[in-house]
């Protein structure tokens, strides 16, 4: 098995070493823009050599792992190189622009579009974690448009590592994972830059901050590099995620302004439902 990761980062990195655990005679190369970051995945074993988008024309996997930006310049080129036998798929927070720029791609055929709901804020080749995938969510996008000997090869690694498959129209897709992804994102980023300027008067307030704050504020620790080719590709979604949002925030503070406790209690109980339902994904998990 020759499988090629270009960008070897947290999910291309960690798909790397459960490829690598699951198929010890396969070969993983890596391909990375970033020289450090390919010296430090062949350091730390992530991969087990370096190469070049010129050498994926006889790989079984290719998977792409880099910001969605890159993603929409250099799929297009993969698919131009891979032979017939190549599966390919990138692993992105948006599919609708994805899916849009190899639509009429000759190669259409060898590409699935997918998007493993796993990370963590870190990033780079040692941010890569053995079993980040295990009971985790993978989104596929427009499955049928896929070879159906490939995607059943793709979907046979998803399952290998863990994941449970879910299918989805690409619009679809980027509509909820606005709300459910990208809004928790700005949330963390603002309020550390909240926090960030009261902290530049008083500096004594990170004293205070206990781990409610710290786990609160855990995804603004993410790569704005990464992040910002997001918000601009699902901009339209994060717009209203972000218009529903601050309507929701102007309304506490109206309630709070206005003393109406009651109302504040009823609003907060409402939400604590919120409970059962990540207790049914955890179950379903």
């Amino acid at each position: 098995m020759k499988v090629y990761i270009i960008g070897i980062g947290l999910i291309g990195g960690s798909m790397a070493l459960d490829i690598k655990t699951l198929n010890p005679e396969a070969t993983v190369y890596g391909i990375d823009s970033n020289e450090s970051h390919m010296q430090e995945a062949l350091v730390l074993g992530v991969v087990d050599a370096a190469a070049s988008i010129e050498d994926i024309v006889d790989a079984d996997f290719v998977i792409l792992s880099v910001p969605v930006d890159v993603a929409l310049v250099v799929l297009p080129k993969v698919l131009d190189v891979v032979g017939k036998n190549t599966i390919v798929f990138e692993v992105g927070s948006t599919k609708a622009p994805i899916c849009e720029a190899v639509s009429n791609h000759p190669k259409r055929r060898n590409f699935i579009a997918t998007h493993p709901i796993a990370g963590t804020e870190f990033s780079g080749p040692s941010a890569a974690i053995k079993g980040l995938f295990e009971g985790k969510t993978n989104i596929i996008c427009e499955v049928e448009r896929t070879a159906f000997k490939l995607q059943e090869r793709a979907l046979d690694l998803f399952k290998s590592i863990g994941m449970r498959i879910r299918y989805m129209d690409p619009n679809a897709h980027d509509k909820h994972i606005a709300y459910v992804s990208h809004l928790s994102h700005i949330s963390a980023f603002m309020l550390g830059k909240t926090v960030i300027n009261k902290e530049k008067d008083e500096q004594d307030i990170f004293d205070m901050a206990g781990s409610g704050f710290e786990s609160t504020v855990r995804l603004a620790k993410s790569s704005p590099a990464m992040w910002t080719p997001i918000f601009k590709q699902n901009k339209i979604q994060v717009v209203e995620t972000l218009e529903e949002y601050i309507s929701n925030l102007s309304h506490f503070k109206d309630l709070l302004v206005n003393d109406d406790y009651d109302a504040i209690f009823e609003e907060m109980e409402s939400v604590n439902r919120i409970k059962e339902i990540l207790n049914g994904m955890h179950a379903k998990t």
